[in-house]
């Protein structure tokens, strides 16, 4: 018989969690993409050195949920919260990852001029950092309908990577010296495709939570 009010606390030590993670995320893809636009690396070496904060935080909700269902031993919609924000931690902590690579770009780059100025990965943040904020918040407040709303999202930002694609490889093409600096700015609007991806997994947990079916939002 699970102690309902001990459990309860622990699971909002699990949202507060996740929800800390959230804002460190976005926090570090606003100053890795920042640092690229400006070519600012020390920036870019703040976003390397905090992404163990993330990984910290991962640690924490792996051993409390651990913890619950070894002594709780929920079943059911309680049983499903766990694993979600065992999933949701997994995602985030994964779009941390990546954020970093944005920023390992610009210390690559230390020292470069950009070729051109950065106009589409700058929009493909701002959408991103909206669905990693509404991501997190549909599964704070349980809302299916913010949750399928990252397909949309997904779509868009897939959309804005293509024109990145587009728009690289046709300058490479006329100005082949900078191919190298090209080829990292293609990674980085991979990188930021790929945190939106997680965003929509995060929106696939939720409804998971919700219902018990999981949807695909990646398609």
């Amino acid at each position: 018989m699970i102690r309902r009010t001990g459990f309860d606390q622990q699971l909002e030590e699990l949202k507060n969690l996740l929800k800390n993670m959230g804002s460190h995320m976005v926090e570090a893809l606003d100053l890795a993409v920042s640092s690229l636009q400006n070519m600012d690396a020390d920036k870019a070496r703040r976003v390397v050195e905090q992404d163990a904060r993330l990984n910290a935080m991962e640690e924490q909700i792996m051993e409390i949920g651990s913890r619950l269902i070894v002594t709780q031993q929920p079943v059911a919609k309680d049983l499903r919260r766990i694993l979600v924000a065992f999933r949701i931690a997994s995602d985030l902590e994964r779009m941390g990852d990546l954020a970093r690579d944005v920023a390992k770009v610009t210390i690559r780059l230390e020292g470069e001029t950009l070729i051109k100025p950065l106009v589409d990965i700058p929009r493909m943040t701002e959408i991103v950092r909206g669905m990693v904020t509404e991501s997190i918040e549909s599964y704070l407040k349980e809302n299916t309908d913010l949750a399928y709303k990252m397909a949309g999202d997904d779509d868009q930002v897939d959309h804005l990577y293509s024109v990145i694609l587009q728009d690289l490889f046709k300058y490479i093409s006329t100005a082949p010296e900078g191919a190298n600096q090209a080829m990292l700015l293609v990674m980085v609007g991979r990188y930021i495709e790929r945190i939106a991806d997680h965003a929509t997994n995060i929106g696939e947990s939720t409804v998971y939570l919700v219902t018990g079916s999981r949807p695909d939002l990646n398609q």
